[in-house]
């Protein structure tokens, strides 16, 4: 068994395996919207919530999943997860009334974010460098087909068996998810290392990641260019119901080209790790970025919202997202080596806060409309270029040097801490 989890070939797939979990908790049941709206008889922005309380659940318990794990070890706190996380699809599976559902969704968010935020931690572990990036971008490259994939296959469910057997389909594939790790999930978190749990211990180690300006700025960075795309994943039924006039099974339409150039940034990212370094892969990055979404902005105010047009804007801003976020992401953890669960937690609920804010207050503002949605994807990359230039003047001596995911440079030592 051993040799079986020492192998990178199935570590990429099991790890994106698990990362899954948060998009398929997202995006599955968004073509069930209307049906769910009908049978609980609510209006669409109650609806909106569902999103909300997974999202809040999922970034307040990101808080712990990594420093659980750096006590107890990776392997064990996502197998909890998982079992969980069957729990929590079931409970809204069965769901007699909307509270309820909600409550399981927020037992779906406390349990979703183990995976992604320990499989982080495990790449980290194991691998340095530029081999890091090349698996944290095949991580990203096959978990970036779960968003695309996952709205086509519950509006097919949804066609076929109604709403409820949508989260009875999640739980399937988590059950065959655990299986998989319990077979195959390696430990790298070795009990020599490990740090006691603590509740002092753990507000000292947060207080330190969050007064360090460095930090912020890159998981601010990361939140706003990602917002530019979850703006339009969280108004997903609007845009393709209303917007695009689609019925619920073709959701292909938004998000086949919005996740493919999410993929197509994850691969380029791989490519030009050991050859570029974090400026420049950065830099490129926000220049696709300013194309996607300048284009989006023109489209938005020249044309009436149709395809294939209104979604190929959203595949470039997504070429550049999905370009910058390993680089950003590998910055972020070696600012703080000794805990990097712990600041894998951070940036996860620092990144799920902001988008549980973008789709319970944002998007029902934005979202009747394309010039709304394309201006606030423009404002959301601005603001996240903004943040990236502050910490291009604060570490200028860190980044020409550093290779795209080699930030030792940038580390706060141990004793930092």
């Amino acid at each position: 068994m051993n040799r079986f989890r020492a192998d990178p070939r199935l570590l990429a797939p099991l790890l994106a395996g698990l990362a899954m979990l948060g998009p398929f908790s997202i995006d599955t049941f968004f073509p069930a919207f209307q049906a769910m709206e009908r049978e609980f008889d609510i209006g669409a922005v109650a609806m909106k919530q569902t999103i909300s309380v997974y999202m809040i659940a999922y970034s307040a318990m990101s808080l712990l999943h990594g420093p659980l794990s750096d006590t107890f070890g990776r392997r064990g706190v996502i197998l909890f997860s998982l079992v969980l996380y069957v729990a929590g699809c079931a409970a809204c599976a069965a769901a007699p009334t909307f509270h309820a559902l909600l409550l399981g969704r927020a037992v779906q968010g406390v349990s979703a974010g183990a995976g992604v935020i320990c499989g982080r931690a495990i790449i980290r572990d194991r691998f340095e460098g530029p081999a890091a990036q090349r698996l944290m971008s095949q991580v990203t490259l096959i978990f970036g087909m779960a968003p695309a994939l996952a709205p086509i296959v519950g509006g097919w469910v949804l066609y076929f068996a109604g709403w409820r057997w949508i989260f009875w389909s999640m739980d399937a594939f988590t059950v065959l998810l655990l299986l998989a790790a319990l077979q195959a999930l390696p430990e790298t978190h070795p009990r020599g290392g490990r740090t006691p749990f603590s509740y002092g211990g753990l507000m000292r180690t947060y207080r330190a990641i969050a007064g360090d300006g460095r930090f912020l700025l890159l998981g601010f960075t990361a939140a706003f260019n990602f917002g530019a795309l979850f703006i339009y994943i969280a108004s997903a039924p609007e845009v393709v119901l209303t917007l695009l006039h689609l019925n619920e099974r073709q959701f292909a339409w938004l998000f086949i080209p919005t996740i493919s150039g999410m993929m197509i940034g994850a691969a380029l990212s791989g490519r030009l790790a050991g050859k570029a370094s974090a400026r420049r892969t950065v830099q490129i990055g926000y220049c696709l970025i300013a194309a996607g979404t300048c284009a989006g902005l023109a489209d938005a105010w020249l044309l009436q919202p149709r395809l294939p047009w209104f979604v190929l804007p959203i595949a470039l801003d997504g070429i550049g997202v999905s370009l910058t976020f390993p680089t950003l992401t590998l910055l972020m953890l070696d600012r703080f080596p000794a805990v990097r669960g712990a600041a894998a937690s951070v940036q996860m609920s620092l990144n799920i806060g902001f988008n549980a804010l973008l789709a319970g207050m944002a998007s029902p503002l934005v979202s009747h409309a394309a010039a709304p949605l394309a201006l606030f994807a423009f404002g959301s990359s601005a603001c996240g270029f903004a943040c990236w230039s502050v910490y291009r003047r604060l570490s200028p001596e860190a980044l020409p040097s550093v290779r795209a995911g080699d930030a030792a440079e940038a580390a706060v030592p141990p004793s930092e801490l």
